[in-house]
C-alpha cells in the first residue's frame, strides 16, 4: 500500500499560499493511435501544456505558489533568468503581471534560433517585460552558478529605484534566491495527486511517467508524488540539457527539500531518480532530425504539437524506450506534456529543412 492517502497529500499541499491562473485538471487520455504504432505499452498524455495561462505549459502549475509567495513577501518585481526562447521566463512574465509585478528577464542565448522577436521572446516583448539579454555557452541550460551574481546586481539596481525584487531561479526549482522552498516541485507534487485521481476514476494503473526535465522541479516533484501515492510507478525523465549523474543529484536534492517541506515520512532515495541523457544529442536547444519527425509524427497521429526544445525531445525518448525494451507491452505510460510550443515558430526554418519541406 502506498504510505499516504490523496486527501493527506492534497492537505499537505494546501499550507501553501497558491492564486489561481490556471484550468484545472488538464487532460488526461490514451493516445490510441500512437500506442498501435509503437505496438508496446499503452501509452497515455497528461496535457500541461493545456493549463490555460500564455500557451500553457508546466511553468504556470509552478507559478500558482510561486506568485502566492511574491505576493505574500510584498514584492513589486520578479527577476529571473532562462534561455533567450524560455517558455518560463514568458509565464513568470504573464504570471505576474496580471498581479501588477513587473517582469525582469535575464535570456541567455544558448542555442542558434531565427533572429529578431519570435515565439516567446515575442511574447515578453507583448508583456511589455524588462529583457536582458546575454550571450552564453552554447548547448547548455544556464545553471545558477553563472545566473546569481548578474540577478543580484539587477536586484541592487531595482532596489535603488525603490522596488521590491523577488528573485527566483530558472525553472522555480530549486530552493534559492527569495524562493526558499522548493515550490515548483510542491506543485508537481500536487499533479502527481490529480494524475492519480484521473488514472483511478479511468480503471488505470500508472506504471511510469516520461517528461522532459530541464531544471529538476517537475521530475522531483513527480518524484515524490510518485513515492506517496504510487510505490510502483517510474518517473522517467528525459534530460533536455545536463548529463544525468550530476543533474540527478539536483532532482534528488530538490525532492528531499520537497519532501522535507510537505513533512513526508520517508527519504527520497538516488535510485527514485532515473534521468535519461542520450537524447540530449548535439546539446540543449539543438533541433535534429529526430526531433523534426517526432513533431510530425505525434502531430499527425494524435493531432498533439510538441516543441523542439523538451517535450519533442522527451517523446523521441520515450519511442526509442519503447523500441527498446524498456517500456513492456501491458504497461501504462504516461507522457506529461509540459508545453513550451512558442519555440516551435523561430525554429521553423530548420524543421521544416528536416522535414524535406524548405
Amino acid at each position: 500500500m502506498p504510505p499516504y492517502a490523496t486527501s493527506d497529500i492534497v492537505r499537505r499541499v494546501g499550507r501553501f499560499g497558491r492564486v489561481e491562473l490556471i484550468h484545472l485538471p488538464t487532460p488526461f487520455r490514451r493516445l490510441d493511435r500512437l500506442s498501435g504504432a509503437l505496438g508496446g505499452p499503452s501509452i497515455y498524455v497528461k496535457r500541461d501544456d493545456l493549463t490555460g495561462l500564455a500557451f500553457g505549459g508546466n511553468k504556470s502549475r509552478k507559478l500558482e505558489f510561486i506568485v502566492a509567495d511574491m505576493l505574500a513577501k510584498k514584492a513589486d518585481a520578479v527577476v529571473t533568468w532562462a534561455s533567450l526562447q524560455s517558455n518560463w521566463c514568458m509565464q513568470t512574465a504573464a504570471a505576474v503581471r496580471r498581479f501588477g509585478i513587473r517582469p525582469v528577464l535575464l535570456l541567455f542565448k544558448t542555442y542558434d534560433a531565427e533572429p529578431g522577436l519570435d515565439g516567446n521572446l515575442l511574447l515578453d516583448a507583448i508583456l511589455d517585460a524588462d529583457i536582458r539579454i546575454r550571450e552564453a555557452d552554447k548547448g547548455k541550460l544556464v545553471k545558477s552558478g553563472a545566473a546569481m551574481a548578474a540577478l543580484e546586481a539587477i536586484a541592487a539596481e531595482l532596489l535603488a529605484d525603490g522596488h521590491r525584487p523577488y528573485l527566483v531561479p530558472v525553472g522555480g526549482s530549486l530552493p534559492l534566491g527569495d524562493m526558499t522552498v522548493p515550490l515548483g516541485a510542491v506543485a508537481y507534487v500536487d499533479a502527481f495527486v490529480e494524475l492519480a485521481r484521473q488514472a483511478e476514476a479511468a480503471g488505470v494503473g500508472v506504471d511510469a511517467v516520461v517528461h522532459a526535465t530541464g531544471s529538476g522541479g517537475t521530475q522531483a516533484g513527480l518524484v515524490v508524488g510518485a513515492r506517496a501515492l504510487a510505490g510502483g510507478c517510474r518517473v522517467v525523465g528525459i534530460s533536455v540539457s545536463d548529463p544525468k549523474g550530476p543533474f540527478s543529484e539536483d532532482v534528488l536534492s530538490i525532492a528531499r527539500a520537497a519532501a522535507d517541506a510537505l513533512d513526508l515520512r520517508f527519504e527520497v532515495r538516488p535510485d527514485d531518480v532515473v534521468v535519461f541523457d542520450e537524447y540530449i544529442r548535439e546539446g540543449y536547444g539543438v533541433v535534429d532530425p529526430e526531433v523534426a519527425a517526432t513533431i510530425r509524427l505525434v502531430f499527425q497521429e494524435e493531432g498533439i504539437v510538441l516543441d523542439p526544445v523538451y517535450t519533442a525531445k522527451a517523446m523521441a525518448g520515450l519511442i526509442d524506450l519503447v523500441r527498446r525494451g524498456y517500456f513492456r507491452a501491458g504497461e501504462n505510460v504516461v507522457f506529461f506534456h509540459t508545453g513550451g510550443t512558442p519555440a516551435l515558430f523561430p525554429n521553423r526554418k530548420k524543421i521544416l529543412e528536416l522535414l524535406g519541406r524548405a
